[in-house]
């Protein structure tokens, strides 16, 4: 066992993962934080580079959250890890804590001069670690949103405030046994994702906010390296 304090600091390092920067550096040669809506997260790289970088960031943002949440607080010296979200109210607490470690790390990455993204697939790897019901339904919500707007920004804040919704239903209404931190958890990281997206949120208002036709790049973007 370590001390919360080391583990804290690998859940960072693990966030600070930049699985979009180095997908589609890797597979195009493009930072694509240069191109496109200029972030570091999933969405803006499947629109700048495709679906394969796009996929494989997915993959890593979500993975480096679960894994934050649901392994790092095994080296913890703090008891037992949750299984589930259903065990000890202290174990939740460590392993939000990680969770959250990670997606600062994913905002401010060390790796990528701490420009990263907005910390959505992250915060919903944490999550389906700790309560895989509820988010899978949150995630259905995202689903659900996109399929009939198109709008990726806005299916992110319907979801991210889904998701303490769908918690608190199932606590309080049909006694499911969740732990009232998971809830916490789930309105603050809710409260942070619709503040990120202000910027998508002004521009859903104005009515010029990017709809998701595709998933094919921009145009001369596959193949180009960095200017």
């Amino acid at each position: 066992m370590i001390s919360l304090v080391i583990v804290l600091l690998l859940s960072y390092i693990v966030g600070s993962i930049p699985g979009s920067l180095w997908s589609s550096k890797l597979l195009y040669g493009i930072d694509v934080r240069k191109h496109g809506s200029g972030n570091a997260g999933a969405t803006n790289t499947f629109r700048v580079v495709g679906w394969q970088a796009g996929v494989v960031a997915t993959i890593v943002d979500m993975g480096k959250g679960a894994f934050a949440a649901g392994v790092l607080p095994l080296w913890a010296a703090f008891g037992a890890f949750p299984s589930f979200g259903i065990a000890a109210e202290s174990g939740v607490i460590v392993a939000l804590l990680c969770g959250l470690a990670a997606v600062t790390g994913h905002m401010f990455p060390v790796f990528a001069r701490f420009r990263g993204g907005k910390g959505v697939n992250t915060a919903a790897g944490i999550l389906l670690a700790l309560t895989p019901v509820s988010t899978l339904l949150a995630m259905l919500v995202f689903v659900l949103v996109l399929g009939t707007t198109r709008y990726v920004s806005l299916s992110s804040i319907l979801a991210a405030i889904a998701f303490p919704t769908i918690v608190a239903v199932r606590k309080y209404v049909f006694d499911a046994d969740l732990t009232a931190s998971l809830l916490i958890f789930g309105i603050v990281v809710g409260v942070a994702i619709v503040v990120a997206h202000q910027s998508n949120i002004r521009r859903l208002i104005a009515g010029n906010e990017n709809r998701v036709s595709s998933f094919k790049p921009a145009e001369g973007m596959r193949g180009r390296g960095e200017i």
